[in-house]
């Protein structure tokens, strides 16, 4: 467990250097300051003139893997940087670790950006179900989003795409999202949605080959995943602003499998529940 959870923080890390760079070099372009509303996702306050940067990280819990009834602890760094008081932090909203978007471009309700991320995979270690059907590695997540606000709800539609690892399949995520502000340091956010995995993913995740059907220690029949809709989910979030520099989000998550991933063999339980929390902080580097 130590083993996979360092991995997992410095390969997030690693991704996180690099999406740093990615947003540097995208606010030279020049897009429009962030909005109020923006920063109920980001971290971090605008503050002053100069370089500055805002650190981080977010610890949860989550199941072992998809369908399984067993929980870990997984945690990864948030890494911002901040130009002549030019704020990244109102444009950075991180979804997980498999979805961390930078928002490029708005207007007239209009929003759209990269994301990034860091897909965890499994070990035949993480469930007797498991046990000889070999592991799925951690891979590299890219792709973008686009939302639309009506009113007060965000709609939006996500791709993400693995580039790294055994696994290249791809997901895409639609959702609906609305914010209220309770005060002037506390919001929360609600978000129910919904997401669609081509084949290579449920393959790789929720289908059993021959091979691994004769290798199964548990016996299990070979089971042919197709692509299609694999879950429904429900997620809420809090934020506070403690102070001009330090922000505190937490969230939970309620997933439900459905389709060809929640008949797989390997599925222990159909209900998936997650949890995160961070923390960040934002300085000034120099004036």
């Amino acid at each position: 467990m130590i083993r996979r959870f360092t991995f997992e923080l410095f390969g997030f890390a690693a991704l996180t250097a690099g999406a740093a760079a990615l947003t540097a070099g995208a606010i030279m372009v020049g897009p429009a300051p962030a909005s109020a509303q923006d920063a109920t996702y980001g971290y971090g306050p605008a503050d002053g003139g100069g370089f500055g940067l805002g650190v981080g990280g977010m610890v949860g819990v989550k199941p072992k893997y998809e369908g399984s009834d067993e929980y870990e602890a997984f945690g990864f760094p948030i890494v911002f940087p901040k130009f002549g008081g030019n704020d990244l932090g109102g444009r950075i909203k991180v979804r997980g670790a498999d979805d961390v978007r930078f928002k490029l471009f708005e207007a007239g309700g209009f929003e759209i950006g990269p994301l990034a991320g860091y897909a965890f995979g499994r070990d035949e270690e993480d469930g007797d179900l498991l046990r000889g059907l070999g592991d799925v590695d951690d891979g590299l997540v890219l792709g973008a989003y686009a939302g639309y606000h009506v009113g007060p709800v965000l709609f939006d539609v996500s791709y993400h795409q693995i580039v790294t690892g055994n696994d290249d399949g791809y997901q895409i995520r639609f959702g609906a999202e609305v914010q209220r502000a309770f005060s002037a340091s506390w919001r929360g956010t609600a978000r129910v949605g919904t997401t669609f995995a081509d084949d290579n993913y449920t393959d790789s995740y929720f289908g059993i080959t021959r091979a691994q059907s004769l290798g199964s220690a548990a016996r299990l029949a070979a089971y042919d995943a197709d692509a299609g809709i694999k879950d429904v989910h429900l997620e809420l979030g809090l934020t506070w602003d403690v102070s001009d520099r330090w922000q505190l989000k937490s969230g939970v998550r309620y997933g439900r499998l459905v389709g060809d991933a929640a008949d797989s063999p390997i599925v222990e339980s159909e209900d998936q529940f997650s949890a995160l929390f961070g923390a960040t902080y934002t300085f000034d580097v120099q004036r």
